[in-house]
């Protein structure tokens, strides 16, 4: 393995990680964003109204697109694996 194959092999990483972190990451920060004006409008500043929100936005994402973040991780370990003769030999 080269220098060239090692920094293909992390920036395929480093995208696949930004791919499927990134949907649940920016619904959380809408949604606290939201929850933060609400806040500031109604000045109610209980610290439960800031976790809840963001834990059942991230739970039901992670309901929605789990099938999809397994599959593209699937895919991205399997090409590893099929990769690995390429890379040693």
């Amino acid at each position: 393995m080269n220098a060239d194959q090692a920094l293909s092999l992390l920036d395929q990483m480093l995208w696949n990680a930004a791919a499927i972190s990134g949907p649940v990451l920016l619904a959380i920060l809408l949604t606290g964003v939201i929850i933060s004006i609400l806040q500031v409008a109604t000045q109610i500043q209980e610290m439960t109204l800031t976790y809840v929100p963001k834990l059942i936005v991230a739970g039901l994402l992670m309901v929605l697109l789990g099938s999809w973040m397994l599959g593209r991780l699937t895919g991205f370990a399997k090409g590893l694996w099929l990769a690995i003769p390429d890379l040693v030999g």
